[in-house]
C-alpha cells in the first residue's frame, strides 16, 4: 500500500483536498498490485488511516 500511495503523490494530494472519489481509485490500485487479494474495504480504512483520514 505504501508503494501505492509513494507512486501517486498527485492522486493523495486531490484525496487530502475533498476529492474522496479518488479514495476509490486509490483501492483499486492497491488491489490491482495485491492481485485481488486484499479485502476492499479493509484497503479502504487503511488508506484512510495511513493518509490521516480519520
Amino acid at each position: 500500500m505504501a508503494e501505492v500511495i509513494a507512486a501517486n503523490p498527485d492522486k493523495v494530494q486531490e484525496i487530502l483536498g475533498g476529492n474522496d472519489k479518488l479514495l476509490n481509485w486509490l483501492t483499486g490500485q492497491v488491489m490491482k498490485a495485491a492481485r485481488g487479494k486484499a479485502n476492499p474495504k479493509m484497503v479502504t480504512e487503511a488508506l484512510k488511516k495511513a493518509l490521516s483520514m480519520e
